[in-house]
């Protein structure tokens, strides 16, 4: 059968034809769908900055079912949610973008963060430990680590902490040493005597100025009988972490007298006191002073005290060894307990004791280990 070169002609620019009408036919709906787009979108971030939620999210369900492939629409609606507290749906969103396979890894890294992200605020730790530890590797593995060293705290899982504050140490994020040998100290606080012992002496090798880990290797020694120990320990402490003397400065005392090195730790604690004209400080080198030279001594130190600085807490001591109307005693000491508190310098909550973690923002080291009415 013959072909007929004719109609090959013929039909060849008809094709032709037709298939140009189709590529106006696309770019024309290409056109139209992205104005519209860009419309949605628009809409959405106006109502977002005048703070309108709801409307923003409807406008950005709008965008992204006319374009699901934008992966930044995706990102917005299911960073909107996770600020209304609807963790669920921005939980499906980062869902949907991790399942494609057209992502980027950069935008995969992105999506894997904000689903991490979702769980942590949601309060679904597990999940949130186990999203921030697919992070290792990608430019968000500072933030994840941070933001598991922060679930390892709250969930007082102490070993897993100490291993993210050193791997944040390694990688130059900061200082993590004194953070890694307070959770060495948790640690120990939970463990036998001879297992403390290993814990801490590593405390030290890792931050030699916590004064924290001094205190607990007293204690340690202080059960086992061994005062000249415990008091070496609290001495050591006080040259490594001078800002910790207040606390170490009353069973400093008591250890001292115990013993009988009074004649060794008089002098330092009055260089101390000279230095800083701590209360503390003041009330260890009295009884260190009356158990040597007897009351007298003691009263002399409060009223040398009160010539350099007007204390309410002093004044009250001192009046209760006059003997004075109880009721006014009463008075007194109500007025002064207050000013005998810690107060964390984060938050500014106050407390009776000394803590190292602050029970009410969490940080650590954030009480002064001076008194309120020292700051």
């Amino acid at each position: 059968m013959e072909i007929d070169v004719t109609w090959f002609l013929l039909g060849l620019p008809l094709a032709f034809v037709l298939g140009w009408l189709a590529s106006r036919l696309d770019l024309r709906q290409l056109r139209i769908d992205n104005r519209r787009s860009p419309k949605a979108y628009f809409k959405g971030l106006n109502h977002l900055l005048n703070e309108q939620q709801d409307e923003a999210i409807d406008a950005f369900i709008e965008a992204v079912q006319k374009d699901p492939d934008t992966s930044e629409l995706h990102f917005a609606l299911g960073n909107l949610f996770r600020r209304r507290g609807e963790y669920d749906r921005a939980v499906r969103v980062h869902e949907h973008l991790l399942a494609r396979g057209d992502l980027p890894k950069p935008e995969l890294e992105r999506a894997q963060h904000a689903i991490a992200l979702d769980f942590l605020q949601a309060g679904l730790l597990d999940r949130a430990e186990d999203a921030l530890g697919k992070l290792e590797g990608s430019k968000f593995e500072t933030q994840a680590r941070l933001a598991r060293l922060a679930i390892y705290e709250r969930t007082r899982d102490w070993p897993q902490a100490e291993r993210i504050a050193q791997q944040l140490q390694a990688s130059g994020q900061g200082d993590f040493s004194t953070r890694a040998a307070h959770y060495l100290c948790e640690q120990a606080q939970s463990l036998q005597p001879d297992e403390q012992h290993a814990l801490l002496l590593k405390a030290i090798d890792i931050a030699p100025q916590s004064g924290r880990t001094r205190i607990l290797l007293s204690e340690l020694a202080e059960q086992s009988g061994d005062v000249n120990s415990a008091l070496n320990h609290l001495l050591a402490g006080i040259e490594s972490a001078p800002s910790a003397t207040p606390l170490i400065a009353d069973k400093l005392t008591a250890l001292a007298i115990q013993s009988q090195r009074v004649s060794e730790v008089l002098p330092l604690l009055e260089a101390l006191y000279d230095s800083t004209h701590s209360l503390d400080v003041l009330q260890a080198l009295a009884k260190l002073k009356a158990n040597a030279s007897g009351e007298a001594a003691l009263r002399e130190q409060q009223l040398a005290h009160l010539k350099r600085e007007p204390s309410l807490v002093i004044a009250a001591q001192l009046l209760k060894s006059q003997g004075i109307e109880p009721d006014i005693q009463r008075a007194l000491d109500k007025a002064a307990q207050p000013l005998l508190r810690y107060r964390c310098a984060s938050c500014g909550f106050e407390a009776s004791r000394h803590f190292w973690q602050c029970p009410g923002c969490q940080s650590w080291d954030s009480y002064s280990t001076r008194r309120v009415e020292e700051l």
